[in-house]
């Protein structure tokens, strides 16, 4: 049985004791494909490093809604995101192993004083996947209706993936008729996560992705640990209950829909 993590940071500094040998035994339990998800210009430059030196790696190039400048000085903040931006561009644009622009999108939890500057660095995203026809990968937080709003006003060619996509009913339908793709991570397996089952199954099979978001976020029964992709089988198997289907199933549907997306031979 093979898996794909389609949202993993492998570049993070947890990793930085053993990535080596911990890149090893994910690909020997059996994850021969995952993406390592860029989210700052200098986390999208080791996540091509990644991808160049483990063959079944891919990897994200994009500025997240968490690594956009903040502060006073709005002109000079915006220029700054225009430079770093056309780094990402060059990056994507160099690297074939580079199958989405992302992660990308809003976060009104953790940054609530730059929501202009996010949407700016978030459309300004959109045009340059549209220019490389790449799909994009959303972070969304307590940012639904901006987010959505965006997605409207500036269509995405490739369309793209809500990761760890936030367990709202509404976000879910309106980003299906979009017609992009969801992606599971750890919080459908936690005990409070009442209304997960319900969210999963208003997924149609063909638009459902699995992830671990690694290092954070491990599924029951590893909450409180350091997570890596070797874990992405809980919520395989966390959809496979909630489906009423197998694990195989699960895994053999969910990779091919990640391949498909990734446009991966």
């Amino acid at each position: 049985m093979e898996f794909f993590d389609s949202h993993a940071h492998l570049d993070d500094a947890k990793f930085d004791s053993d990535r080596e040998k911990l890149i090893d035994e994910i690909y020997k339990s059996g994850v021969t494909k995952l993406v390592s998800a860029g989210y700052s210009l200098e986390g999208s430059k080791k996540g091509v490093e990644l991808a160049n030196k483990y063959d079944f790696i891919y990897t994200t190039s994009g500025i997240s809604p968490n690594d956009v400048p903040e502060g006073d000085d709005f002109p000079q903040l915006e220029n700054n995101l225009w430079k770093t931006l056309t780094k990402i561009k060059d990056l994507a644009k160099q690297n074939s192993k580079v199958v989405a622009i992302g992660e990308i999108g809003l976060d009104y939890y953790w940054n609530k004083e730059n929501k202009d500057l996010q949407k700016l660095a978030f459309t300004a995203q959109i045009d340059i996947a549209n220019e490389l026809n790449l799909p994009i990968v959303i972070h969304t937080r307590e940012a639904v209706m901006d987010t959505l709003q965006i997605l409207k006003e500036h269509p995405v060619n490739q369309k793209g993936v809500f990761h760890c996509c936030p367990l709202n009913r509404e976000l879910v339908k309106e980003a299906l008729k979009l017609d992009f793709f969801i992606s599971f991570a750890g919080p459908v397996t936690f005990k409070n996560s009442k209304n997960a089952n319900e969210i999963v199954n208003l997924v149609p099979l063909d638009h459902i992705l699995i992830e671990t978001d690694s290092p954070y976020l491990s599924p029951e029964p590893l909450r409180g640990r350091r997570n890596d992709s070797r874990n992405v089988k809980y919520i395989a198997q966390k959809i496979a209950d909630f489906r009423g289907i197998s694990l195989e199933k699960v895994a053999q549907i969910t990779y091919q829909n990640a391949k498909k997306i990734f446009k991966i031979s």
